[in-house]
């Protein structure tokens, strides 16, 4: 009787990270839970894959980009800008805040079923809280994983239609969102400390940094 070959963990990765890929640019699932599924697909198994066969965050994120580039090279740009020009609407009403960009919509990755992930540094991140409930924020308050990996963060977070900040570029910028996707964006406001500021600048060990104030926003969308 044969053996079943024994299975490449370099090939398991690669099928895993496509497999995932597929479902964070057409589902909006997140990493974690994409690789989960993908695993489970991909091994044909409930077990937990072992940790050699799954892929890191950067080879899921290249696939995404890949994913996208064939099936998604019309539409993904379009709605990536229109994010960004939505995020960085709220970065100017948070500017007291020293408010940051990460996730897919700051390293380009950001499709219809993306989020805004803002991070704000400030000396009292609970005044962040009392801002938004006085212009009229109807928010839920939640925890997220801190970006260096210590404990979690007080998080933010509502659905975007255009509420705030007042004005006219709300209002066209909602009708856009409508227009282009269907339905509202899902804002979340990670409040951190003003010391945690100069970690958040730091690029990773790919030399990639994985935020951007307003002044970068702006930069990314004149690149086009």
């Amino acid at each position: 009787m044969s053996k079943r070959p024994s299975l490449d963990p370099a090939r398991v990765r690669e099928e895993i990270a496509i497999t995932a890929a597929r479902m964070i640019a057409e589902d909006g699932a997140d990493y974690a839970t994409a690789k989960r599924k993908a695993a489970r697909q991909v091994l044909g198994t409930e077990s937990r894959a072992p940790g050699e066969w799954l892929p890191d965050n950067e080879q899921v994120e290249m696939e995404v980009r890949e994913y996208q580039a064939l099936f998604q090279a019309e539409s993904q740009p379009r709605v990536l800008a229109l994010l960004r020009r939505i995020a960085l609407l709220l970065m100017e009403g948070l500017a007291v805040h020293n408010p940051y960009l990460a996730g897919a919509v700051f390293n380009g990755t950001a499709s219809e079923h993306s989020d805004i992930h803002l991070q704000v540094f400030c000396d009292s991140p609970k005044d962040v809280a009392i801002f938004l409930l006085n212009a009229g924020v109807d928010f839920d308050t939640t925890e997220s994983a801190h970006f260096a990996g210590r404990d979690e963060v007080e998080t933010l977070s509502f659905l975007w239609r255009g509420q705030w900040p007042a004005g006219a570029e709300s209002r066209d910028l909602a009708r856009e969102l409508r227009a282009e996707t269907g339905t509202p964006v899902g804002v979340h406001i990670a409040l951190y400390d003003m010391n945690d500021v100069r970690g958040a600048r730091r690029a990773d060990a790919t030399g990639k940094t994985q935020r951007g104030d307003a002044a970068a926003v702006r930069s990314l969308l004149s690149q086009g």
